[in-house]
């Protein structure tokens, strides 16, 4: 038999066997001072790509204004216990009123975190009867709440319509078999590529099949669509979206999320989403910050309009300088390149130590071996001196790398990091 313990010190799973050299530097880094677009990486001040705060209320001063004066009057443990037993207030049920109408459905549901919120809630939402069509890149909250599912589930190829209906029919014939239903999931916008989900093309689906449609939009909610509603509110098929999902902390710059629909299902969620009915209520200084949040969404139009100039003038930039941001029509950017997992560490050390630009990358085994993709997240905080600076940069190491300037049987140590970037490196 084998002990658990010492078949993970073995394993150390496919990001975590690089540890000893990744960690503190491109994996769980540091990043201090103000939240913002730049901010301190290692003691030295660096522009920062890597913050989902699309509309800069992170550090806003209504928000941290509202913020402390939340603190001040509630603390963080008010309410105490769970909304079902002890935790429920009115400002709660406000919010989720507010919530509902933003985004045209009938009823919202507060929820503690997105991940296990979501996870949760599809959980509640099928028996082992149904089944769940999810599209194969969904995020990693919503495949972990289709494991829970013990009945049948068939993914699609990405954004595949065809695909989908072709999973669809395959569903159909099991749900008959079982007695059971049909729940389709995509997400609004996908994080890694910044495309959006066919979410209408998926909507007119149902004139052929019964099914329920839920989509997680995290990246959509407040920086898509003319009111900042979401990725249905763009594509102008609300209506046949059932369940709209999205966090609080993306274009909110807050903790928690939320799951809207018709008014008899939330009632249903309420008292089945164990992940809620068991935990504490979300604190009032959440509550009471989403509030002002959601007044400033719905009343500051600027802030989105600041959000999508940055967007253009970066994915401009960057497609005028040769680079494949894919087919991304969101604020998400993702720059694609070829490269090893050695390249592309050495690529985003020079980056940060010499031209101080922080930005994610993403390497094997999230994506294909030989791709590196960077991915940067313009926010309503950044400076159009930023992003010139940004653009500069890239196109500097993109020809370092095409050179072959990264090229190194390793990854770099961080012990091989104290000091870089002083005297001119690579």
């Amino acid at each position: 038999m084998v002990d658990v313990f010492e078949k993970m010190m073995k394993d150390g799973g496919p990001i975590g066997r690089h540890v000893e050299r990744a960690h503190g530097y491109f994996a769980f880094p540091k990043l201090e001072g103000e939240l913002g677009s730049r901010m301190l990486f290692r003691g030295k001040e660096k522009i920062v790509w890597s913050l989902n705060n699309y509309l800069g209320l992170v550090n806003h001063p209504e928000t941290r204004k509202i913020d402390t004066e939340a603190a001040a009057h509630w603390g963080m443990g008010n309410p105490m216990g769970a909304r079902m037993m002890s935790g429920n207030t009115a400002m709660h049920e406000e919010l989720e009123k507010i919530l509902a109408a933003f985004v045209s459905r009938e009823d919202a549901m507060l929820l503690n975190f997105g991940y296990q919120g979501i996870m949760s809630c599809i959980d509640a939402l099928v028996n082992r009867h149904d089944v769940i069509v999810y599209d194969g890149e969904a995020h990693a909250c919503l495949v972990d709440g289709v494991r829970l599912h013990v009945g049948f589930s068939y993914k699609y190829k990405h954004n595949d319509v065809e695909d989908c209906e072709k999973q669809l029919k395959r569903a159909v014939r099991m749900a008959e078999k079982n007695g059971g239903g049909i729940l389709v999931i995509t997400e609004g916008v996908f994080g890694m590529s910044g495309n959006q989900g066919k979410i209408k093309e998926i909507v007119a689906l149902k004139e052929k099949y019964n099914f329920r449609l839920l989509i997680d939009d995290a990246h959509g909610f407040g920086s898509m669509g003319p009111n900042g509603a979401g990725a249905d509110e763009e594509q102008g098929c609300q209506k046949g979206v059932d369940l709209y999902f999205s966090t609080f902390v993306k274009s909110m710059g807050s903790i928690g999320a939320f799951i809207s629909g018709p008014k008899s299902i939330m009632t249903y969620l309420r008292y089945n989403v164990r992940s809620q009915i068991f935990a504490k209520s979300l604190p009032l200084i959440v509550v009471e910050g989403m509030l002002k949040r959601m007044e400033m969404l719905k009343t500051m139009p600027e802030l989105r309009e600041k959000l999508w100039h940055n967007v253009n003038k970066l994915q401009n930039g960057l497609r005028e300088k040769g680079f494949d941001i894919g087919t991304t029509n969101s604020p998400v950017t993702p720059v694609y390149m070829k490269g090893d997992l050695p390249e592309a560490t050495n690529m985003v050390v020079d980056m940060r130590e010499n031209y101080n630009i922080f930005c994610s990358v993403v390497v094997f085994p999230v994506i294909p071996k030989g791709q590196i993709i960077y991915r940067l997240i313009p926010t309503a905080a950044h400076t159009d001196e930023d992003t010139e600076i940004t653009l500069k940069a890239f196109e500097a190491t993109k020809k370092k790398l095409d050179a072959g300037a990264y090229k190194a049987e390793e990854i770099p140590d961080m012990a091989d990091l104290a000091g870089y970037g002083q005297k001119g490196d690579m």
